[in-house]
């Protein structure tokens, strides 16, 4: 039972990012020793810290707060055809500090595993005394829940690659493996856009593609094997039958706008600054009807409360609102879309490390739970 509660605590003051002791007596509905019990071991384990409350001006002893203890991390990562970003994310779910590369050719997983223990020892060295806790994965791939087995990263070109286990033996630590569409879901359901609502899609879409995420009842539907949510691999409309990732994707957008490259918040500025030229109007519209198709589709099947868009899928949703929610009103039933808002992400570029450490709070929480 001590166990339990103290998993309890943990995942209390990481969802909250801090709260007073007597709010946590109010939410687990423990008493007051108990709790503090719980909050002086969690401390003792560095997983938590306490502070004064702020001043306050009414009579009595006022309550400590309980964060996220400082120094502890988790280790973010997230590989990419044309980048590896590797990062430490407090117990708060706030990114403390990042390093990204972008290596000259896509790298392989081997490659990628060497990049990522580089980075490693850079943070490091930027934070002697960091305490890591494990290290989460946000992979554009279908990832095998039940091992870690990147089955298939296409546009990486890895199958079967035991990454998972390829980090661990690099660098010490425990590892925790995802498609970086469902860990975003998570972080935007749990930070985000998607903080109040328990039925959420998340669609992500980077360099790799398109993929998404899927929060059923408050909780993270992976399917059987984790494969859940490949939105990108669903038929968009177009005449050619083609996949929704080949019709909608963010070369284009960067090409109409002549940019080599950028991150989604400048793509979306620079779309917003543009869309009124008839080549990039013309260019955001044709794929807005792609998206709608599919996002009309989601609509119907999983009739979701708030459906989130990242990554260059944010971009195109802010270049002209009004005519991808007008797509999305003549592709959907009316019914369940009277219930939806469409939103961007609001993590924005930080949005993934978020959700690859999620991977570790959960590891974590676990572990406590089971006695460890």
């Amino acid at each position: 039972m001590r166990a339990a509660n103290l998993a309890r605590v943990l995942r209390l003051v990481h969802d909250e990012r801090g709260l007073s002791r007597s709010d946590v007596t109010r939410h687990t509905g423990l008493n007051r020793s108990t709790v503090g019990s719980l909050v002086t071991e969690l401390a003792e384990r560095a997983l938590v810290a306490e502070e004064p409350p702020p001043r306050l001006s009414h009579v009595g002893r006022p309550s400590l707060i309980v964060r996220p203890a400082p120094g502890t991390y988790a280790l973010a990562v997230h590989p990419e055809v044309d980048t590896l970003e590797v990062g430490l994310v407090d117990l708060g779910g706030r990114v403390v500090d990042r390093r990204r590369v972008h290596p000259s050719e896509v790298p392989s997983a081997t490659a990628a595993v060497a990049l990522v223990g580089e980075l490693l020892d850079e943070l490091r060295a930027a934070h002697p005394g960091a305490r890591i806790l494990g290290m989460g994965v946000a992979v554009p791939a279908l990832v095998r829940a039940r091992d870690g087995i990147v089955r298939l990263a296409p546009h990486l070109g890895w199958r079967d690659v035991p990454l998972g286990e390829m980090l661990a033996t690099a660098t010490g630590l425990s590892v925790q493996l995802a498609n970086d569409a469902s860990v975003g879901a998570q972080a935007e359901s749990m930070f985000g856009a998607g903080r109040d609502a328990d039925n959420l899609v998340y669609l992500n879409g980077g360099a790799s593609g398109i993929g998404g995420g899927i929060v059923a009842a408050g909780a993270l539907y992976g399917g059987v094997d984790g494969f859940a949510g490949e939105f990108g691999h669903v038929t968009s409309g177009g005449s050619s039958g083609s996949e929704l990732e080949e019709e909608v994707t963010r070369r284009a957008l960067l090409d109409v706008l002549a940019l080599p490259a950028a991150r989604s918040g400048e793509l979306a500025t620079a779309l917003r600054a543009r869309v009124d030229e008839p080549n990039v109007r013309r260019v955001v519209r044709a794929q807005q009807c792609r998206l709608a198709r599919v996002l009309g589709n989601v609509v119907n099947v999983l009739n979701p409360q708030v459906i989130v868009l990242g990554g260059f899928l944010h971009a195109l949703l802010a270049a002209d609102p009004d005519h991808l929610r007008a797509r999305l009103d003549a592709s959907a039933l009316a019914a369940p879309l009277s219930s939806v808002t469409l939103v961007g992400a609001k993590l924005g570029d930080e949005l993934l490390m978020v959700g690859a450490a999620e991977l570790v709070v959960d590891q974590t929480v676990a572990r406590l739970a089971a006695g460890y």
